[in-house]
This record gives C-alpha cells, structure tokens and sequence, in this order.
C-alpha cells in the first residue's frame, strides 16, 4: 500500500469517527460562555444556572406541512430543540428516545420542537414517519432559526439538543448523541424550577 493509500484511509477513519460523534461541527467556541471553548458532538452536556441565563430565545418558522411554530407561545412550559436531519446517524439513533421523552413528557408542560436546515420536505417527512414523530419540526432552509439559537447558544454540532426553561432561556445543551437518561434529568431540573411570575409575558 502506498503513502498517500495509507494518508486517504487514515482520512476516512477519522471522517467516520467525527460521523460518529456529531454529523457536523463548527470551529469557533469564541461566542460560548465562560470556560466553554469549542466542543465537539461527543454527546458532553452544559448548564447553565439560572441567574447567569441570557434573555429568551425568539424561534419561529414553519414546519414542513406549512404550519407556523413559534416557540413565543411556549412560555411558562419548558422546550426542548433538537436539530437534526434525516440521514445523519446519531440524530437516527436518539430518534426514537426523542420520541419516548415528547411522548411522555406531553402533559407535563414540556413541547418538542426539531429544526432542520438540511432536508426537502420528503427526506424530512419520510424520516418523521418512520420515527413516528409526534412534534413539528422547523423548515430551516433559510437558517434563520438556527441563527437564532446560534444567538444565545453556540449549536456546533449536528444533532444538538437545547433545554429552554419556563422564561424560554437556555438552561442546558448537549452537542451530539443526546442519551436518554441525561436529557430525561435536565428536563426534569428545568421542571422543578420555580414558576416565572408572569408566565407567557
């Protein structure tokens, strides 16, 4: 086997791994908060306390039926975003955790939203029956939605999940491979806190 043979394996090694981990990431941690420099999709988790969280997210757009979703009317509940798209491995692995925890989660004032720049309607749609999907997903062609969390949380890595709390700040964020039981117990601490004072406003 030649050198540059050997050099073109070792790449696509490397490629897989990082496919692994995170479908997509970013390189430069520069906007992150204190003592978070860029991180990889390794599926590592950040919180971030209650009276260092920044102002709330503004998230709208449309899901791949046309219908508006706006995370505005979401206040007083907790949120929880996911990017994804359909032909990334870990996003198809956590899928039907995702789905577990929307379901169950469903009448305690929790919503799912998922947010996908990368997908026609079909590759999307197909992807969210076969997952049965229970919650929209934002069409995010444009970006606009991802800049807009990109604006209060760095998201270098695809899939990221985001746990908005009642006030619709950020409050915690895996980038990578979202395991079930550490999403399940930072909703559950968002859900313990108390209620804002003037929910919805």
């Amino acid at each position: 086997m030649t050198g540059i043979a050997r050099r073109v394996l070792a790449g696509l090694a490397v490629a897989s791994l990082a496919l692994l981990a995170g479908c997509a990431g970013g390189t430069n941690g520069s906007n992150d908060t204190v003592d978070q420099g860029y991180q990889s999709g390794d599926g590592s988790t950040k919180t971030w306390p209650a009276n260092d969280r920044g102002d709330p997210v503004a998230l709208d757009g449309t899901d791949y039926e046309g219908k508006v979703v706006d995370l505005a009317g979401s206040r007083g509940g907790v949120v929880v975003l996911n990017t994804w798209y359909a032909a990334c491995p870990p996003c198809r692995k956590e899928a039907p955790d995702l789905v577990a925890l929307a379901t169950g989660y469903a009448g305690k004032g929790v919503r799912f939203v998922g947010i996908n720049g990368t997908d026609a309607a079909g590759a999307a749609q197909a992807f969210e029956r076969t997952f049965k999907v229970p919650y929209p997903t934002i069409e995010d062609a444009d970006g606009r939605a991802i800049a807009a969390l990109q604006g209060a949380v760095p998201v270098q890595a695809v899939p990221t999940t985001v746990v908005l709390d009642r006030d619709g700040r950020v409050a915690a964020r895996i980038l990578g491979l979202a395991d079930r039981s550490t999403l399940r117990a930072l909703v559950d601490d968002v859900l313990a806190e108390p209620m804002p004072t003037s929910p919805g406003s």
